[in-house]
């Protein structure tokens, strides 16, 4: 096991990317506290935590309140008495042009993949400051690098703005042996491709090197490494894990 002993929050961890990446960490040795927005999905991720031998805590709450960060960072320290990991998956998407997206639209997408990833940070990062430890990973998108016509502005800037903020935490946080990294998913098998024709479909893993869609585990993974100690000497790095759909 590659966590053994150590206590992590993920956020947007209900379904998805965010669930892989939370029963990941638990098969190697992780206990967690796991945040979403709704509870019945987040009970079901934490049975499966549990059968795995880990202890799982939940929290239902909304990324883009500073006090749900607090709260989750309170509630974990008095109950595990630390916190060693912080994965900041949640997301969201919209797919609109920007003469047809409402301006509450974009504010809602910065504050959840944006705001929320700070808010977390910030409340994670003065306990591990004062332990000299910890690892940061942020869930970003290929959409970062690149423009994309099939999601709204707003989520392409709010995924560039994770991954400048990622780069400028692990500048700024490296003297405290805290390493802040990213993960870079490109097309990946989630609920959302149930959305998609055959025709658009095809055309996606068409444009993909490796001729197929990743999947939430091969994402997880990547956080999987970020998060354990063969990662110690990385930070201030966002691994595209894309299929080659983007190589920098």
């Amino acid at each position: 096991m590659l966590l053994p002993d150590k206590v992590a929050i993920i956020t947007g961890a209900s379904r998805g990317i965010g669930k892989s990446i939370a029963k990941t960490l638990a098969e190697n040795g992780a206990s967690l506290t796991i945040v979403g927005t709704n509870r019945d999905l987040l009970n079901d991720v934490s049975c499966d935590v549990k059968k795995l031998g880990r202890e799982c805590l939940i929290y239902a709450g909304d990324v883009t309140k500073p006090e749900t960060a607090e709260a989750v960072a309170e509630k974990t320290i008095g109950y595990f008495g630390r916190i060693d990991i912080l994965v900041n998956n949640a997301g969201i998407n919209m797919r609109s042009s920007t003469l047809d997206m409402d301006l509450q639209d974009w504010h809602r997408v910065i504050d959840v993949n944006l705001n929320g990833n700070l808010y977390f940070s910030k409340a994670v990062l003065s306990h591990m400051v004062e332990k000299r430890c910890g690892k940061i990973v942020n869930v970003s998108s290929t959409t970062a690098k690149s423009g994309h016509k099939n999601a709204a502005p707003s989520y392409g800037a709010s995924k560039a703005g994770v991954d400048y903020l990622t780069r400028h935490l692990a500048l700024e946080m490296a003297k405290h042996n805290i390493n802040v990294n990213g993960v870079s998913p490109g097309p990946v098998e989630t609920d959302m491709i149930k959305q998609w024709s055959e025709e658009y479909f095809q055309k996606v893993v068409s444009n993909v090197p490796l001729q197929r869609l990743g999947t939430p585990q091969n994402v997880a993974d990547a956080v999987l490494f970020l998060a354990s100690n063969m990662a110690d000497f990385i930070t201030g790095e966002i691994i595209n894990v894309n299929g080659g759909t983007y190589i920098n």
